[in-house]
């Protein structure tokens, strides 16, 4: 029995369900997004090991246009819920932020989707970025204040080992120190622990990983910090970190729910080609965010689409055995996590064409 089949998977979890989509037609509910990410674009000045959204200087820009910019926004207002400390303040997984790819890349449509998002009333609002642009105190300052005087709340910046090797550290420095001159406590940092830690180090210009690596030694702020498996980083870290992370057999990761939820009401995402993407799953559509209330209205059809029904339903060993007989088998080296599993599945369906769903598709050429 090959170890891979879904006999041999299905076996060791016995009292999992084992549906086939299109027996008996589910619909399941998409919640009102309170909270999320407008992506202007898959594009970035990095090609980070992390990253879950497939982003890369490799995308074409296809940058969001400002009539799709003002039917999703409008779709949003009245939906997006505020930080729990108030409209004019940013939290993490309320409001509503522009990310991409890296939104400072074209800073005037930035600047639109703010004062847009701001005229619809949308709150807490803020900016996610690398901090690249941030080469000198003055243009720093005065496209930060550009932004406030649009209806900005605040701002991101990403600091963690995979950007320091596009960026250099000063300018991330530079952003954090002038985000807080010109935003005060509406100013994050996504990771504090990374930021300090570099800091500590007394770096100023870029890294590279395995640098970092050799002088982070011990591995103990990878229990520090946030990582999450999926997106890019399986395929671009497992030889690095086969040493420091266990692998696990698809069988051992049916029975796993999706942490976070699937479906969620919080920090979901809407791209430039229209997708509604849940949550963290990059390359994954629930439909077309520009028609927003009847999406939400509609739900989501597991005839229509089977690998969004198998996923909702959490019925992962139906939609192991749905690959399997398209011709997926499973890993040698293993899997890092649910979400690996998922995105392996997902990535071998695209191949078979047929799933509108598995988009936007060179998402799945960027994960090497």
């Amino acid at each position: 029995m090959h170890r891979g089949s879904p006999h041999a998977v299905l076996a060791e979890y016995p009292r999992l369900k084992y549906s086939v989509c299109g027996e008996k037609v589910m619909r399941y509910e998409i919640p009102i997004p309170i909270s999320g990410g407008l992506i202007l674009s898959y594009r970035c000045t990095a090609k980070c090991m992390h990253c879950m959204y497939g982003c890369s200087p490799e995308w074409k820009g296809d940058w969001m246009s400002t009539d799709d910019m003002e039917t999703i926004l409008s779709g949003l207002a009245g939906k997006i819920a505020p930080s729990p400390f108030g409209p004019d303040t940013i939290s993490l997984s309320h409001g509503l932020h522009f990310t991409g790819g890296e939104p400072f890349l074209n800073y005037p449509l930035l600047c639109t989707a703010v004062e847009m998002a701001h005229a619809h009333g949308i709150p807490s609002l803020f900016v996610e970025t690398n901090g690249y642009w941030c080469v000198d105190d003055e243009r720093t300052r005065e496209k930060l204040h550009a932004l406030k005087d649009r209806g900005l709340h605040g701002m991101l910046v990403s600091v963690n080992p995979f950007y320091l090797e596009y960026v250099p550290f000063e300018r991330t420095e530079r952003a954090v120190r002038i985000g807080y001159e010109v935003f005060g406590r509406n100013t994050a940092v996504y990771q504090t622990e990374y930021f300090r830690l570099f800091k500590e180090y007394g770096f100023r210009d870029r890294v590279a990983f395995n640098s970092f690596l050799q002088r982070e030694g011990s591995g103990q702020v990878w229990s520090q910090v946030e990582f999450f498996f999926m997106g890019r980083a399986p395929y671009s870290l497992g030889e690095l970190f086969a040493s420091r992370f266990p692998r696990y057999r698809a069988a051992d990761l049916l029975s796993f729910p999706c942490a976070p939820p699937f479906l969620r009401n919080w920090h979901n995402h809407f791209d430039n080609y229209g997708n509604f993407i849940p949550g963290y799953c990059g390359g994954l559509s629930l439909g077309d965010c520009r028609e927003l209330d009847r999406l939400l209205a509609e739900g989501i059809d597991d005839e229509k689409h089977p690998v969004l029904g198998f996923i909702a339903e959490g019925d992962f060993a139906g939609f192991y055995a749905f690959a399997y007989e398209r011709g997926y088998r499973e890993s040698e080296e293993g899997y890092f996590s649910k979400c690996h599993l998922c995105t392996d599945l997902r990535r071998h369906l695209l191949k078979s064409g047929g799933f509108a769903e598995l988009e936007p598709a060179f998402f799945y050429e960027q994960l090497a």
